[in-house]
């Protein structure tokens, strides 16, 4: 398969995965600017290693098991989120809040890990959620630890609205990451879902890299009582970051931002 036949098949998945269900070739091929023919041909291959499968009903395409697989794969073997578990575990009972930990995936934070409030409330498992990253707190407190090349990119970068309180122009979110840069903790107040907040920490490997963040999760009332972050929560998050940093070999880098 060619380079441009493997960028196919990826646009293939995404549009798949972008939220709709199922797809039929004419609705993928309107979608991604391809010929039916080239679609088609795609599908077919995708569907022999169960990539995506076929609803012999409409005969319309959704994505197949061997996803799944190869998503448990990528978190099993993640070493940020292995060596995150008892981290959040003990960061969750500590604040009684749910608690996340993301990746930066190109424009995005990707969850990698969540543990639920410790309580007895319906609530929905994350991992595998994508938010961009100037919607969230995880997101920020890595990009404000990027080298200036990679924050500059992302900066201008398309910065979409998900609230009315999103932060999405350049320069205010500049502040916004030298603040959290100065102060080692992001928070996030109702800018990727209206009611809610995230207040979260950088965490870094053995080079020093922003790798990743961990934070806490919640009802904006509880996480930012009088319009700010608890101290005993930003604690706990900076604490809890520090520690996981430390078992990455981040420590002195890390130590550097506290």
């Amino acid at each position: 398969m060619s380079i441009q036949s493997v960028r196919r098949a990826a646009a293939i998945l995404r549009e798949l995965g972008a939220g709709h269900p199922r797809l039929g070739v004419t609705e993928l091929s309107d979608r991604l600017g391809l010929a039916k023919a080239t679609v088609y041909g795609l599908l077919r291959s995708l569907e022999e290693d169960a990539f995506v499968e076929r609803d012999l009903e409409t005969g319309k395409y959704r994505l197949g098991p061997a996803l799944l697989q190869l998503g448990n794969a990528f978190l099993d073997s993640h070493e940020i989120r292995a060596r995150s578990l008892l981290w959040a575990d003990s960061l969750a009972s500590r604040t009684s809040e749910a608690v996340r930990v993301g990746v930066p995936n190109g424009r995005n934070v990707l969850i990698v890990h969540h543990v639920f409030r410790p309580d007895n409330t319906v609530q929905i498992l994350e991992v595998g959620a994508a938010i961009p990253w100037h919607a969230s707190a995880l997101g920020k407190a890595v990009a404000a630890f990027r080298e200036p090349p990679a924050l500059a990119e992302l900066l201008e970068s398309p910065l979409p609205r998900l609230t009315g309180r999103t932060l999405v122009e350049p320069r205010a979110l500049q502040r916004a990451l030298e603040t959290i840069r100065r102060e080692g903790v992001a928070v996030e107040d109702q800018e990727a879902v209206i009611g809610e907040a995230e207040v979260a920490a950088p965490v870094f490997d053995r080079a020093g890299h922003p790798v990743g963040a961990i934070g806490v999760a919640g009802p904006v009332e509880r996480l930012l009582p009088e319009g700010r972050s608890d101290d005993a929560v930003v604690a706990a998050v900076k604490e809890t970051a520090r520690g996981l940093s430390r078992d990455l070999g981040g420590v002195r880098r890390f130590a550097r931002h506290s």
